[in-house]
């Protein structure tokens, strides 16, 4: 069944009725003249204008009469009904350019790039359904084109205040080591360990920065296979462990050992471990986290859940975006970038799936939906 978007048959109907119209209207004129005029008096009406106009006497009217208009009767009538249809017709070309006046005073309004509602004939409803899309779409994109300058704009400040830190402290600690030539062996291999592993933390910044710029620009291939999710999450619990011991954290697994996923393994663990690592620098100490995964009907399912404070909702929508941190305070704490789940959402996606955060009653959960081929 048609959508009343799509439905152009009010009119269709209404242009093939004013043509038909208009065909039936000059035959029927045509024949009103033969039936009324050209039978009865309209004969005696031109006789009597070429006795006065020629001079003529009855008789002599009457022969040029039937000679000339009798005689080609035919001629006259074909002429006109073709001279009456073409009347018409620019009557109904006329018609018709009132809507494409229409049609051109709505994209004069798409144009304009005004809030007003598009309005057009009833039966020129369809266009107007369309007209009225294409503003909003239009309107959307600009307003996304809006948001990403200002998000690019808000990636290079990000992006030069975080690589400034470390940055700032490679600079310190070596500045040091060259003004003090002297300084004691045990001091200065402290110094040169801080300095190196500053410098460590601004690379894998710049590495991430440019893994998550070419996973937006789609230049990211996929190698996909069936993957043992159980044993991967296995091995990932296993890497994890010494990070989580500090704390007293534990990870328990939920879910079937013979369930498989089709991925790419390295960047679907990446995902997975980017999740963790967020569970990690966020849940309650001496808490456990939650791995569980389901079967849907064209994809799986996989929850990660660990205890915490709640997210409110303004900033559930904003947890994947880049450089975003819940608590700006615990940038040293947890070393991170700010870019671990944006790259887990790039990959994600670029694997057909979704990923989404979800926060109550202080428990915070990452839900990973992927096709299951």
């Amino acid at each position: 069944m048609k959508t009343r978007q799509g439905d152009f048959s009010v009119f269709q109907r209404k242009i093939a009725a004013r043509f038909f119209g208009s065909t039936l209207l000059s035959a029927g004129i045509v024949i009103a003249l033969y039936l009324f005029l050209w039978k009865e008096r309209f004969g005696d009406w031109i006789v009597s204008v070429l006795e006065f106009v020629g001079k003529m006497d009855h008789e002599e009217a009457f022969m040029v009469y039937h000679y000339t208009f009798r005689g080609y009767k035919e001629i006259f009538f074909a002429v006109a009904i073709v001279v009456i249809f073409l009347i018409l017709l620019l009557f109904l070309f006329r018609w018709l350019t009132n809507y494409f006046r229409e049609i051109n005073a709505g994209i004069d309004s798409l144009l304009a790039e005004d809030d007003q509602k598009i309005r057009l004939s009833p039966e020129m409803l369809p266009f107007e359904y369309k007209l009225h899309a294409v503003k909003q779409t239009l309107k959307r994109q600009k307003e996304a084109a809006a948001l990403a300058e200002r998000r690019k704009d808000e990636l290079v400040m990000y992006l030069a205040h975080d690589i400034r830190t470390p940055l700032t402290s490679v600079i310190g600690y070596l500045s040091l080591l060259e003004e003090e030539p002297h300084m004691a062996e045990a001091e200065r291999a402290r110094n040169v360990h801080i300095a190196l592993d500053k410098a460590y933390r601004l690379n894998k910044m710049v590495d991430e920065f440019f893994e998550i710029t070419r996973y937006h620009a789609k230049q990211i291939k996929l190698e996909k296979r069936a993957v043992d999710l159980y044993y991967m999450m296995v091995q990932l619990r296993d890497e994890f462990l010494p990070a989580f011991s500090p704390r007293n954290h534990t990870v328990s697994l939920e879910l079937d050992e013979n369930m498989t996923i089709y991925a790419d393994p390295e960047k679907i663990a990446r995902v997975f471990g980017n999740i963790l690592k967020n569970a990690l620098a966020y849940s309650y100490p001496n808490t456990n986290i939650t791995v569980s995964a389901a079967r849907a009907e064209q994809s799986v399912v996989i929850t990660f859940r660990n205890r915490g404070n709640t997210i409110p909702a303004e900033k559930l929508s904003a947890l994947f975006d880049k450089f975003y941190r819940l608590d700006e305070a615990r940038i040293s704490h947890t070393g991170g970038t700010g870019l671990g789940l944006a790259i887990a959402k790039e990959i994600v996606l670029l694997h057909g799936g979704t990923i989404t955060a979800h926060s109550e009653d202080e428990t915070v959960t990452f839900i990973v939906q992927l096709p299951i081929s």
